[in-house]
């Protein structure tokens, strides 16, 4: 009998399962939602139709995810103990939509990418050093990250095109503004712990969906130079009366989420942050055109002033506070006998844990303690009283050396050099809306890097966000559907655009 179903289900046709398929799936839905409530049955009518477009189309599922990113955890369940979030559920069904697809139509290929070799260098470090690991599970975890990461920039140089551009931009501002939004309500009206109150009580330090505000404003700074790169191209096409395909309302949108932005990181009081945004806009500036380029010394002589202004008191107190309270504790001899006040604790326990990363790299300099195994191993390397390995170093390099020693720190840096040389040639070769999202990519890539030297950014998604971006970039350069000559698709005058 069993051989006989089988015989019959091998005789059917591709053509006739596509029939009967959707008529079975209908069938067994509607026998499914007559048992649900109410809700529930709307909510999984919503749901399967929204699954059913990003199996057809999985550049939906990629546009829905980049806001998601910062907002999912408030999007997660329980499963059997697991927290299960709706991030990690959409980029599987997505990632899955793009891999049927290709089977369907019998191309199974991943398309080129001029990063793809360091990053593969990299991933074979950070397999190297599973040799060394003591905790496996942990060692996974991070691992997955970055094939997470591969897999997503992969899917956006295979699906992304031309027309999907706007949408993809307009979801990174909409989700950077609505974080923003939601930061300076928090910061205005005091909603959240009582430590993170500023300013004598007067404020609350911005910390959005991320319960931190490090890594909140680390989010913003690694938007807001999207949106700024944006803005700067809307205010080039105002000031020379350009027109071109693309809707004033993206350029509207980019300034107003700029301007958000830079107030919520100011709301965040992370100086971290601070310095890795300054430094990401001026370089934004700098690539855009050769006149922001030439006044790049003029920046940094502003910047020298500042400086000099902070010295003699005249920078705003709150500002001046917070840049001075780092002086003191860079002064600390030995970090584990240190005064601890309420004033330096976090800059205390930084450095506590940085002295940690080094001393675990010092024990194993070539391969470290494994990727992932920082809190694994840090009872053995707590310093004083900071027993809490807090998941990280709280600076990515010392992290990764103490975790894959030398030869993963290297094999990181140079796959980081990779994305900012290559970027820097996208930058060179487009123009328009191409150009000012590309100069936007290398302001991502900027304060990601700066941050991460005080802290660590590959927590809650953000990871997957640069991924996006770094896939962006990407295709602007290697793929037939965003590259080339813009006038193909009714933008000829973003080709005679200047390099602005």
């Amino acid at each position: 009998m069993a051989g006989i179903a089988v015989a019959a289900w091998s005789g059917l046709s591709y053509g006739a399962l596509r029939r009967i398929g959707p008529v079975a799936a209908i069938l067994l839905v509607g026998g499914a939602l007559a048992w649900l409530p109410l809700p529930l049955a709307a909510l999984a009518v919503v749901g399967s139709a929204l699954v059913g477009l990003i199996l057809f189309h999985p550049v939906i599922g990629l546009i829905l995810l980049v806001p998601l990113i910062p907002f999912s955890p408030l999007v997660a369940a329980h499963v059997g103990g697991l927290q299960v979030g709706g991030m990690e559920a959409l980029l599987a069904l997505t990632l899955t939509a793009w891999i049927i697809r290709m089977a369907v139509r019998g191309q199974i290929n991943l398309p080129p990418s001029p990063l793809t070799v360091p990053w593969l260098l990299w991933l074979g470090v950070v397999f190297l050093s599973w040799t060394v690991a003591l905790s496996i599970g942990a060692a996974l975890a991070e691992t997955a990250k970055w094939i997470e990461m591969l897999a997503l920039y992969l899917l956006v140089i295979a699906t992304a095109e031309r027309r999907h551009l706007p949408w993809l931009l307009a979801a990174f501002l909409a989700a950077g503004a609505a974080q923003a939004v939601l930061g300076l309500v928090q910061f205005v009206a005091r909603i959240g712990p009582e430590g993170f109150l500023i300013f004598d009580g007067a404020y609350m330090r911005a910390y959005g969906t991320f319960r931190q505000p490090n890594p909140y404003a680390g989010y913003l700074g690694i938007t807001l130079p999207l949106a700024f790169s944006l803005s700067l191209g809307g205010l080039d096409r105002l000031i020379q009366r350009r027109c071109g395909p693309v809707r004033p309302w993206l350029w509207l949108s980019a300034g107003a989420a700029t301007l958000l932005m830079l107030a919520a990181a100011y709301a965040s009081q992370s100086r971290g942050a601070w310095l890795g945004i300054a430094l990401a806009l001026v370089t934004v500036a700098a690539v855009r055109s050769r006149q922001a380029a030439a006044g790049f010394a003029g920046l940094v002589a502003v910047g020298a002033l500042v400086l000099a202004l902070g010295s003699a008191r005249l920078l705003p107190p709150p500002v001046q506070q917070r840049l001075s309270d780092v002086l003191p504790v860079l002064q600390i001899p030995d970090i584990a006998t240190a005064e601890v006040t309420d004033a330096n604790f976090a800059l205390i326990e930084r450095l506590a844990h940085w002295q940690a990363a080094l001393d675990m790299w010092r024990d194993a300099p070539w391969l470290g303690v494994g990727i992932g195994n920082y809190a694994a191993v840090y009872p053995a390397y707590a310093v004083g009283r900071w027993r809490d390995p807090l998941g990280h170093a709280h600076n990515v390099y010392l992290n990764l050396g103490a975790e894959t020693g030398l030869l993963g720190l290297c094999a990181y840096v140079v796959f980081w050099l990779s994305v900012l040389w290559f970027t820097a040639s996208v930058i060179r070769r487009t123009h328009g809306l191409y150009r000012a999202v590309a100069a936007g990519g290398m302001g991502v890539f900027v304060a990601f890097a700066v941050h991460n030297s005080v802290d660590n950014l590959y927590v809650q998604g953000m990871y997957l966000h640069v991924a996006v971006v770094l896939g962006l970039v990407a295709a602007l350069a290697s793929s037939p559907r965003l590259s080339g000559d813009p006038s193909a698709a009714g933008a000829g005058t973003e080709r005679t655009e200047s390099h602005n």
